[in-house]
């Protein structure tokens, strides 16, 4: 049996990039992290250490920061399509890449009719993200979101579930439903309105997150993505991924005190995560 190298790919990760627009007196703002990855036959790198045919991780930072100069940084699926396509279209020992790119939030600050012209506020913990993975002729786009933290204090119930001999979990029929909620969505094509389909998605997740009596948040996962599809057919996927961020009730008695659901301990961890992806048969 021989030894043979697997599936590899390298790049740079987490390149830091802010991109202001200075087209007019009003300003606009682009705050992204990128990681690019390359594949091809790199063999002959990891097996005798020739370099001749990796380009360095530098070069791939590079890249990015040139690219945001010269082509712009508007909607981040369109620039992490633009740098996959360089890198696999004009690096000849490159046959496969994957950008990915998160992008944080700024709005402008609240001085004047409409905001200020070159003032922001970060927004957060929310990141949107994209990520484009192009493999020879295949070319996939991936969009999503991740820490947007909700939370309901009512509407939701977890009662009925399998019981073991280590089970001491109790039954309930109303509870705090709260999650940091990371979602990723699959487009049909490489072309789209990015940023009208990313506040329509955004959007729909929020309001079956609410509106959902929920039983389970395995159901409530079911619903969001379910919506998601049945709204945009351009959608051939959405996964989902939900930290249970639990809330338990405090018991006050010690102190004479009742507690009819109104004070709670908000735990970090341990925490159960629910992971489930919708799509199309």
């Amino acid at each position: 049996m021989g030894i043979v190298l697997g599936a590899n790919q390298y790049g740079k990760a987490e390149n830091r990039l802010v991109r202001i627009h200075r087209a007019t007196e009003r300003h606009d703002i682009r705050d992204v992290t990128v990681s690019t990855a390359l594949r091809g036959d790199f063999t002959d790198a990891h097996s005798r250490g020739d370099q001749s045919q990796v380009l360095p991780t530098d070069t791939q930072k590079n890249t990015c920061y040139a690219f945001a100069r010269e082509h712009g940084l508007d909607q981040i699926e369109d620039f992490a399509l633009a740098l996959a396509r360089h890198f696999v279209g004009d690096v000849e020992p490159v046959t496969g890449a994957t950008v990915a790119i998160d992008e944080l939030g700024w709005e402008r600050a609240a001085v004047g009719e409409g905001g200020h012209d070159h003032t922001w506020v970060r927004t957060g913990p929310e990141v949107r993200t994209a990520e484009v993975t192009i493999d020879g002729d295949d070319e996939h786009v991936v969009s999503g979101l991740k820490g947007l933290v909700l939370l309901k204090s009512t509407g939701s119930e977890f009662h009925g579930f399998l019981t073991d001999p280590y089970t001491t979990l109790e039954p309930t029929n109303d509870r705090i439903m709260s999650t940091s909620l990371e979602a990723r969505w699959e487009h049909a094509g490489t072309t789209g309105e990015w940023a009208r389909t990313h506040l329509s998605v955004r959007q729909i997740l929020v309001e079956r997150f609410a509106t959902v009596h929920s039983l389970a948040l395995q159901q409530t996962l079911w619903e969001m993505g379910r919506a998601v599809l049945e709204t945009h057919p351009d959608v051939t996927a959405v996964s989902l991924s939900a930290p249970n961020k639990h809330h338990f009730l405090v018991d006050l008695e010690p102190f004479g005190l009742d507690n009819p659901g109104e004070v709670f301990f908000a735990a970090d961890r341990p925490y159960g995560l629910i992971e489930a992806t919708v799509t199309r048969d």
